[in-house]
This record gives structure tokens, sequence and C-alpha cells, in this order.
């Protein structure tokens, strides 16, 4: 079988300036992938989306660089769809390996003529909850843009540690049915935690993720949090787990950490033996990055994969998400033999 690999760069414009505690933007930058395989019979193509990510050091460029290399030696490969996959899973994890790896599920699903949740015998995916994201801003705007969602289910608030309680006090106040999910992307020290954790657990707060940057992780080991702690940035893949424990009661599984599904289906497996509640994650990017994550959201107990919601223009077949409930993947997208590939 003869396999071709051709990468995309995208710009996707956001609706507004995205604001977390490391920084901002106002477009998300993406890699696209196709994989062609030649048969005897038919050409079949698989696609995926990653997005690099400036914390691993990461970028578009280095992100292409690195699929361009595994383009090239596909060039003296000889071998099938299930030695290609050994082949991508020898990368190292990040954007590259999760555009191929997704890619790869994509293709093999059309060889097989099967979807990827029968693939992995997964259930039939059903609509769930999805976190809609508030970036950085005032409380008074945080408080509005709250208001603005039209009270869904759970809200995910972007928080440095500035202002910790009054922002979520404000927030609250807009939406108080609401449940939060509250990001520190590593902005807190354990100060900053131990100082708001009983506040914020009497403002909904369901979880706090990533509150202190992953190298200070050892610093939670004699804490006790009102709210249960969840780990992002110190989370890519199983090999984190034992180190985890003690320290985190859940885990962030994002495509672009694991390096794509492969891995992150075997993380939440491994992670839930061990004990961790699952939260399925994203970077920003569109309904094509969420597609093979979100098949994953039977397993999960919180889900945050609302990243085509910040973008001004989706792709055709993106996901369906109405006050915070997220409908099945369409099978037209990715995964199923029928998806169709629109760059």
């Amino acid at each position: 079988m003869i396999f071709h690999v051709e990468a995309y760069q995208q710009a996707l414009p956001l609706k507004s300036v995205f604001r977390i505690a490391r920084g901002a933007k106002t477009q998300a930058d993406v890699v696209v992938v196709t994989l062609t395989a030649d048969t005897d019979n038919a050409q079949l193509v698989g696609w995926a989306e990653s997005v690099p990510y400036g914390r691993y050091n990461e970028t578009v460029e280095s992100v292409k660089q690195e699929i361009h290399q595994f383009a090239l030696s596909l060039s003296t490969f000889d071998g099938d769809l299930a030695q290609l996959s050994d082949k991508i899973q020898a990368l190292p994890g990040g954007s590259a390996r999760n555009a191929l790896d997704c890619a790869w599920w994509d293709l093999k699903a059309k060889s097989e003529q099967k979807s990827v949740a029968d693939l992995l015998s997964l259930a039939t995916p059903s609509p769930c909850i999805t976190a809609q994201t508030l970036s950085i801003d005032t409380p008074e705007a945080m408080a509005a843009a709250a208001k603005a969602l039209g009270h869904p289910p759970l809200i995910k608030v972007k928080l440095d540690n500035q202002d910790i309680v009054p922002k979520m006090q404000a927030i609250h106040q807009a939406s108080p049915d609401s449940q939060f999910i509250v990001d520190a992307n590593e902005g807190w020290s354990i100060q900053d935690l131990k100082a708001c954790g009983d506040s914020l657990k009497a403002l909904n707060v369901i979880l706090i993720e990533q509150p202190l940057p992953a190298d200070k992780d050892a610093e939670l080991i004699d804490y006790t949090c009102p709210v249960p702690l969840c780990a992002d940035e110190s989370c890519h893949t199983r090999k984190e787990l034992v180190y985890l424990k003690g320290r985190y009661d859940a885990v962030n599984i994002k495509l672009d950490k694991t390096g794509g599904l492969t891995e992150a289906y075997a993380l939440a497996q491994e992670a839930q033996a061990m004990g961790f509640e699952i939260m399925l994650g994203c970077m920003v990017g569109s309904s094509l990055a969420m597609a093979p994550i979100s098949l994953l959201s039977d397993c999960a107990k919180f889900v945050d994969l609302d990243g085509p919601l910040l973008i001004k223009t989706d792709r055709e077949n993106g996901f369906d998400i109405e006050q915070g409930l997220m409908q099945p993947l369409n099978c037209a997208l990715w995964g199923s033999p029928n998806s169709q590939i629109i760059l």
C-alpha cells in the first residue's frame, strides 16, 4: 500500500479576543493533515486537524516540518495500515502526531467501512453537556459574558491570580444556576489556591484546572482542596499518571497533548482504572479538531469541547451545540466511511 501525507496551515479567526493567564489570541492557527492510501481498487483519504501550542514549544511551522519529515519517510515505507500506525506512534507526542494519528483513524474507517467508534468498540455517542468558556476580563465584562450565554449548565472560567473571588462572585451572580470549572492555566500559587478554595466551592465551582505551574505540583501533596483539582499541563500521556496520583483528582485529556486518539483512548482507560475522573478538553480549533476526542465523551465526567463556538466560521458538518448541549459527531465530518474532506 502506498501512502501520501499533506499538511495545510489554516488561520481560523475568532469571534472575539480570547484571553487566558498565559496570553491572548484573535485567531486559531491550525494544521490540517490529509493521509492518502493508494490501493489496488481505490484511493482513500483520511483527514484531521491539530493545534500547535507554544506552551509546549510548538509552532505551526515546526509541526508542519515534523509532518513533512514523516511524509518523506513514507517514500521508502512498504507496509499496511497497522504498520503505518506503528510508525506514527513512534513519533513524539504532540500536535504533529495527533494530526497524523487522527487522519489515520479516519482513513482506517474508510478502509474497513466501519466507524471509528465501532473500530474501538465504543458506545454510540449520546448528547452531552459541554462547558462554554469565558476568557479573562474585568468582573463586569465576565459577568456580562456569562449572562449572554443564557444560563448554561456548565461554564468554564479562565482566571489568572488577579481578583479570583470577585470575578467568580460577579459571574455566579450573573448565572446563579450554572456550575463552573475554573481554569488557572498554571497562573496561581499554592497561597492563591488556599486563599480562594472555600469561596470558590460556595460559588458552584465544581473543578479547578491546573492551578499551579506544572513544576510546582509537589506543593499539592499535603493539601486537600475543597474543590477537586484537575491536571492539564501536568498530564500529557499515561506516563504521568503515577506521578499525578495524590496531587490531582482528575486529568484533562487533549489530543494535542496525547499525540492523537490512540494514546487518548489508552490514557482514559488507565486513568479511570487508577481512580481519576476524566475531563475531555481541547485547544481552540474547529469541529474537526474536536471530532476524535468526542467519541470518548461517555467515559468523561467533564466535557470541554466548545472550541467551535469560539471561532467565527466552523467547518461544514460541524458540531451542533445549543445551550451547552453538544450533539454527537456528524458522520459526514470525520471518522466514518462517509466522512467528507472539505479543506
